[in-house]
């Protein structure tokens, strides 16, 4: 846990999303899966979600998010790239200097986080670092996972849940004062629970459902107190919390807990399903693009995340726009 530092802050300033095009209704999951439409959506909150081509990679999607986060920057530039990601495309090298690479920016220092669902917030704490050290003045944060390739795809429990995604923010170098600004970091983790969502080499997808969900509410509830208190807010005061979109219910339990309607709790799970370390920045882009989320609102994120991790930060929203929708022109495979 961090609280307040003196010296540069880092400030969000550019955003930018993707979806893949292809949109998977619970419908045609049906009809593979012992399973309906009414079961995975009073489980899950899910309706449809966003599923790449095959040939569509981690690096397409992180690409296209960070391409457009620099766009609504309005500069080109970055001293270094940050992707939390789940799904790399290969076990060595990282996939962050091939992004960054793509993106013209070649010699710039870029590496992975490894936090499965919380690793944007864990990516932002080390973006966050790197600015209030003085290494970096921009750094480009993504969040990329084909996460529905984790799944057995006979799992009625895990296959609705999971689909891919990428979303990305700019920071600079900024003052703690100004609109944009990331509050304290809030981190942790617990890996005596490792085992309750889990990938094994060369297999799929595990989950303990029942457990995990109550480790989820428990962890992300505390984790938002802290990083709202450290802040300096109460919970009254908190415009929007942005969740990591694990699952509608989990979402609804937390709201409960912190006495957090549904008005004040930003959620599209319900059309693009558990996106791993990209779903608070594709929530973030579509509230943004929505006015759901507003320049000047008080906002929290907060995750939770295999390992087990959690994290939450806070800012007060600044006056920026995602570079599109992130449903439009997104990355279709490569010929």
């Amino acid at each position: 846990m961090t609280g307040p530092q003196a010296g540069p802050a880092a400030v969000l300033c550019g955003l930018g999303a993707v979806l893949p095009p292809r949109a998977v209704q619970n419908e045609e999951l049906c009809a593979e899966l012992d399973t309906t439409d009414e079961w995975i959506r009073t489980r899950t909150g899910i309706r449809e979600r966003r599923i790449a081509d095959a040939g569509v990679s981690t690096e397409d999607l992180a690409v296209a998010a960070a391409a457009r986060a620099l766009v609504s920057a309005g500069s080109p530039d970055a001293d270094a790239v940050v992707l939390a990601t789940t799904t790399p495309d290969h076990l060595m090298p990282a996939t962050a200097p091939s992004v960054a690479a793509r993106l013209g920016l070649t010699g710039t220092a870029a590496f992975d986080v490894a936090a499965v669902c919380t690793g944007f917030v864990y990516a932002l704490a080390t973006a966050a670092g790197l600015i209030t050290t003085g290494t970096a003045r921009t750094v480009l944060v993504v969040g990329a996972d084909r996460m529905s390739r984790l799944p057995d795809s006979g799992d009625r429990t895990t296959r609705p849940l999971f689909a891919d995604g990428a979303g990305a923010v700019v920071l600079r170098s900024g003052t703690a004062t100004e609109p944009g600004a990331l509050g304290p970091m809030v981190l942790g983790s617990d890996g005596a629970h490792r085992d309750l969502l889990v990938v094994p080499h060369g297999g799929h997808m595990q989950m303990r459902g029942p457990d995990l969900f109550r480790h989820a509410v428990d962890r992300m509830s505390a984790v938002t107190r802290q990083a709202v208190q450290l802040a300096g807010w109460s919970l009254t005061e908190v415009d929007r919390i942005v969740p990591h979109q694990a699952n509608a219910r989990i979402t609804a339990a937390v709201g409960r807990h912190l006495a957090i309607g549904a008005d004040r709790r930003v959620q599209n799970i319900e059309h693009v399903g558990n996106t791993g370390a990209a779903s608070i920045p594709l929530a973030l882009a579509q509230a943004s693009a929505d006015s759901t989320l507003r320049p000047g609102h008080r906002v929290c994120l907060t995750a939770f995340g295999a390992g087990l991790t959690w994290g939450a930060t806070t800012a007060v929203w600044p006056d920026l726009k995602p570079a599109a929708h992130p449903a439009h022109d997104t990355p279709r495979e490569r010929t």
